[in-house]
């Protein structure tokens, strides 16, 4: 439903509706809450609406269960602890005690997950799979500090846009409980007491300037901040020059913005997950990624974002990914991607010559490689025993990964620093009285593009804009 704002009071007033806006307004509307929300785009959706729909839970859901899979709430926060890179550990205790509560909430607002499982190594699953592995668990040495499992929950829908059904769904239960909302509406600076406190927020509808306030606080559900070429390109240049945003147009920090011109920290401001996937078809996992010096640097069963990170810090930003005759395959989503085959050789000798790399260290890099893989074992990187075969097929060809070369997408993980409440916190690491952010705004549950896993960002939004509907309904009205 939209409004005209003409109502100017409310319990709740969220800001933004991507999936943390609207589930934080379902959360609150089901506390009996009278909850406004001022969305800037002419409809709800946002980046997640765009998303592949996948939301990374565990612990033990009623998906896991029912395909089999094992999980538990301490294996899903010791993976976390160990790749995320969060200090503050409540965060990541409060989202692995929640996720199982989590999925069951979101099936209940009608959000679909097909009893289905996907096994081997992929982006996203096209047939309907509800449950695959999205992240760095068989990766070493988080299988060493906790069990792997399969986390990536994928929303039945659309495929390679099941968001889009995700969005459906939520916004459909935000207007049958009567959520209100106001489209076009650009929200310029909050609005503070005496006391400090957050009370409202100063908005620009209609081509005219309201104060709206809020009598238990405000959440700033806003999304990322990638398409702000000037907050990006102050971190991250080489993604600016050599990668693309994913996102709307309104992924710009305002909400980051807004809420640091009244004192507001940030935390992991600098860190984007950029990436590029070179699989499917998984088989090219078991080639090896090389950099122009002819040397592996990271295990190529890792999650695509993992690699990524770890090709940015190559010399030249170069890689390339080798293979052997018995599995050569063009990756399916080359041309998204760019990825070129180079060429290919009859001998290792050939194709190092071929790629320019310092003479003899390609050879004593397979030769290393295979002597080893020959035995299932990868002393260097530890790849995971499924995706060891010796290369020693001729012929043998490579393919560019190079920053540069294929085409790389990037996307937001640092924002607000939030606590376990999505309170938002001063520098002083004290909240802000009545001011809350969740979701891509907010530095949640991971802040490492080496850690990434897909499904953390819709799982982080949904999971902490509800944390924080219920915090700011528990604190006495303004």
């Amino acid at each position: 439903m939209s409004e005209d704002a003409s109502q100017q009071v409310c319990d709740l007033l969220i800001v933004g509706l991507g999936i943390s806006g609207a589930c934080a307004a379902l959360e609150a509307r089901a506390r009996g809450a009278d909850v406004l929300v001022l969305e800037r785009a002419s409809g709800g959706g946002g980046t997640s609406a765009l998303s592949d729909g996948v939301v990374y839970l565990g612990g033990g859901t009623s998906l896991q269960r029912d395909l089999g899979i094992e999980d538990d709430p301490e294996a899903l926060y010791n993976f976390l602890d160990s790749i995320a890179a969060v200090d503050d550990k409540a965060i990541l205790r409060r989202f692995a005690d929640g996720s199982v509560a989590h999925f069951d909430w979101l099936e209940a607002q009608g959000v679909p997950f097909a009893r289905k499982i996907y096994t081997e190594k992929h982006l996203c699953p096209s047939d309907g799979e509800g449950l695959y592995s999205t992240g760095n668990e068989k990766v070493w040495p988080y299988r060493e500090r906790a069990r792997p499992a399969l986390r990536g929950h994928l929303v039945d829908g659309p495929p390679r846009n099941c968001g889009a059904k995700l969005m459906e769904e939520l916004l459909a239960r935000c207007d049958e409980q009567g959520v209100r909302i106001v489209c076009d509406a650009r929200v310029t600076e909050l609005e503070r007491d005496v006391s400090g406190r957050v009370t409202g927020v100063v908005a620009r509808i209609d081509g005219e300037t309201k104060t709206i306030s809020a009598r238990h606080g405000v959440l700033l559900a806003t999304g990322g901040f990638q398409m702000n070429k000037q907050m990006v390109g102050a971190y991250n240049p080489e993604a600016l020059e050599y990668a693309e945003p994913i996102g709307t147009d309104y992924s710009d920090g305002s909400g980051i913005q807004i809420a640091q011109a009244i004192g507001a920290d940030v935390k992991a401001i600098d860190s984007l997950h950029v990436t590029a996937c070179f699989y499917p078809p998984s088989q090219l996992i078991k080639g090896i990624i090389v950099n122009n010096d002819g040397q592996r640097f990271v295990a190529e069963d890792s999650y695509h974002g993992r690699t990524a990170a770890f090709i940015f810090k190559q010399p030249g930003m170069k890689a390339y990914l080798i293979l052997d005759s018995e599995i050569f395959a063009y990756p399916e989503m080359h041309e998204q991607f760019c990825y070129r085959l180079i060429d290919g050789w009859e001998t290792i000798a050939e194709m190092e010559a071929g790629l320019e790399m310092p003479e003899g260290a390609l050879q004593a890099t397979m030769a290393d490689y295979n002597r080893y893989a020959e035995r299932g074992e990868d002393p260097t990187f530890h790849k995971y025993p499924d995706w060891l075969k010796p290369l020693d097929k001729a012929p043998y060809a490579a393919f560019d990964l190079s920053i540069g070369e294929a085409q790389y997408f990037y996307h937001s993980l640092g924002g607000l620093r939030v606590d376990a409440d999505a309170r938002v916190l001063n520098g002083s690491g004290a909240p802000i009285p009545g001011l809350y952010a969740a979701g891509s705004c907010a530095a949640g549950i991971i802040l490492t593009a080496e850690g990434y896993g897909s499904g953390m960002t819709l799982a982080n939004g949904s999971f902490f804009g509800r944390i924080a509907a219920q915090h700011a309904l528990e604190m006495a009205p303004a």
